[in-house]
């Protein structure tokens, strides 16, 4: 009797503990003959170690792999025995038993032929001619021929797969099969309409030329696709949405663009006050004033005014108006007046002009021209800052830019490329003209920039950027020299603290966006800079290797795109970092 209550009670608890523990598979067991991976199965079944059991497992894991293994082309296989097995309580083990067998192979695809596709559809059904029958396979040749049609003036083209009929070899080893497939091109579309909405300030002619799209002509999804970045290019809507298209009532094939404006036109201004050091000083305004005018009424023309007081001796001036597509042709303008006067021993004076061929949407050559007049100050020591000069430059340019978006792109490169040649004469001041020194002289300036954008992964961005300047030739002052250091070129260090008649510049940056053209970042700059030895001005050479890194935020605002960066520069402490600041150069 003992005996009868100790086994009673031992199933009772036995019982109750898988009751009351969950019932969970512990361990999954594959077998067979097979060549598909493990993991493969896994992923098919959607159930791991832990997972707890359910009722009708058995039938679910069977489905599941049957339409897995279809899916990668084994049509001809064989499941065995799928089943639940307990090792302790409330723990499984799920058994799996397959046969795979060989894949099933395509033999031939077999389409309704049109005399002028049959060469082309022959040739994109020849790459899965031979190969395992799957899902993957035939929509990637299925999405090659709906490009090749939609690009060709059919949108509405259809793929329908109508039959499958599978068969053996002469050896009744191989499984091959022939799939049977019906292709509609539809009706051939043109855009015979182009609806603008959104541009309440923007002509539709200024988003029309930057389409370079015409009416009646034949659809192309890949045009259709390249239609945002290019309105992006313009800089006057926020990021532009896919176009629509439709056929109205009438048969007209319509292109609906719609897009949102953003503000264009900027005024910005800082000023601080610096009081007097002592008795013998005054005291002295600094700041900025910036008008940026990028849509001048809605045509596309841009404008702007800008003025700088950097210290009490230091101050720029500068006004710029570019004139687009003139007269409707593909030919910008470009014309400016840039005005310093540097630390109170000369003011530098510089007119130039553009003028540019826009080939493509990405791509565009120019001519350059300008002139410079350097006036030094005259000064109660009589010594010598630079000379009296007058310059002519004459240059190319080219500029290749595919980037997607202007402010945050994602992708593309940005490329340009100029050559100047400078000729300077020397007018004075008559006390420092000697016999050894030469009144005309010329030199040449070559400058590059590249910047790389891409994706590595959802909202993160690499972006790298070189860029290079060398001014080559004899006799030049320290006007003629380039300076490095700043917001725009090395951070970490004050602006324009180097001079060099060779510079140098990396930025490499790791971007999270926060919105669409917001994002935050780390940075890694390096600069080089070389002034080259004038014996004749006493001068030494100097170069050195100069290295900035921080972190920092871009992020679209009513006045602009702001950004903002914290910067150490080589061996400075966080005490020693500089903060950079500034609106993105909207001209």
């Amino acid at each position: 009797m003992t005996h009868r209550i100790i086994k009673f009670c031992t199933a009772l608890f036995l019982y109750s503990t898988a009751v009351i523990l969950p019932q969970t598979v512990v361990k999954i067991e594959i077998d067979g003959s097979r060549a598909v991976p493990e993991n493969y199965y896994l992923n098919w079944i959607k159930i791991t170690p832990g997972s707890k059991l359910f009722k009708g497992i058995e039938d679910s894991v069977r489905s599941r792999i049957s339409s897995g293994l279809k899916e990668e082309g084994y049509f001809n296989f064989r499941l065995g025995k799928i089943e639940i097995t307990q090792s302790d309580p409330a723990k499984y083990i799920l058994h799996i038993s397959v046969r795979e067998g060989k894949p099933t192979l395509i033999e031939k695809v077999i389409f309704n032929k049109t005399p002028s596709d049959s060469a082309l559809l022959t040739n994109f059904f020849a790459q899965v001619e031979k190969a395992p029958l799957t899902r993957s396979a035939l929509e990637a040749v299925f999405s090659q021929i709906l490009d090749h049609y939609e690009n060709d003036g059919y949108p509405f083209t259809s793929i329908k797969i109508e039959a499958v009929n599978f068969m053996s070899d002469t050896s009744g080893e191989n499984h091959l099969a022939e799939v049977y497939v019906k292709i509609d091109n539809g009706i051939r579309s043109k855009i015979n309409k182009i609806e603008i909405t959104g541009n309440t300030r923007t002509k539709d002619y200024v988003v029309l030329r930057a389409l370079q799209m015409s009416r009646d002509e034949d659809y192309s999804q890949k045009r259709i696709d390249e239609i945002p970045e290019k309105l992006n290019r313009l800089r006057f809507f926020e990021p532009v949405e896919m176009p629509g298209y439709f056929v109205n009532s009438r048969g007209e094939g319509v292109l609906k663009i719609t897009v949102k404006e953003k503000e264009t036109n900027y005024f910005d201004a800082i000023a601080g006050y610096v009081p007097a050091a002592n008795d013998k000083e005054s005291g002295y305004l600094t700041g900025f004033i910036n008008i940026n005018l990028r849509n001048l009424f809605g045509t596309g023309r841009a404008a702007l005014i800008r003025w700088q007081q950097e210290n009490q001796y230091s101050q720029e001036l500068e006004l710029r108006y570019i004139e687009p597509w003139l007269f409707g042709y593909p030919f910008n303008i470009e014309a400016g007046l840039l005005q310093r006067k540097q630390d109170s021993t000369y003011v530098q004076r510089n007119l130039d002009a553009k003028f540019e061929y826009i080939a493509t949407p990405e791509i565009s050559a120019s001519i350059l021209i300008g002139s410079q007049a350097t006036i030094p100050a005259i000064l109660s020591s009589n010594a010598f800052t630079v000379y009296n000069s007058s310059a002519f430059t004459s240059g190319i340019n080219l500029k290749i830019d595919t980037r997607d978006d202007y402010y945050a792109p994602t992708g593309g490169i940005l490329f340009i490329n100029s050559y100047k040649y400078t000729s300077k004469r020397i007018n004075g001041p008559a006390a420092f003209i000697t016999a050894d020194t030469k009144t005309n002289v010329t030199f040449q300036r070559l400058e590059l920039d590249l910047s790389f954008f891409r994706r590595i992964f959802d909202k993160q961005i690499a972006a790298l950027g070189i860029h290079g300047r060398e001014l080559r030739g004899s006799d030049f002052e320290v006007s003629d020299l380039y300076y490095l250091g700043g917001t725009n070129s090395l951070r970490g260090y004050l602006e324009k603290q180097f001079l060099g008649n060779r510079i140098f510049w990396s930025n490499l940056e790791y971007r999270y966006l926060l919105a669409r053209r917001s994002y935050t970042f780390v940075f890694f700059d390096t600069g080089y800079y070389l002034r080259n030895a004038d014996p004749l001005k006493n001068i030494q050479e100097v170069s050195s290797f100069k290295t900035g890194y921080g972190f920092g935020l871009n992020i679209e605002t009513g006045l602009g795109v702001l950004s903002v960066s914290f910067a150490l520069g080589q061996g400075d402490s966080f005490s020693q970092g500089k903060i950079h600041f500034g609106i993105v150069n909207e001209f």
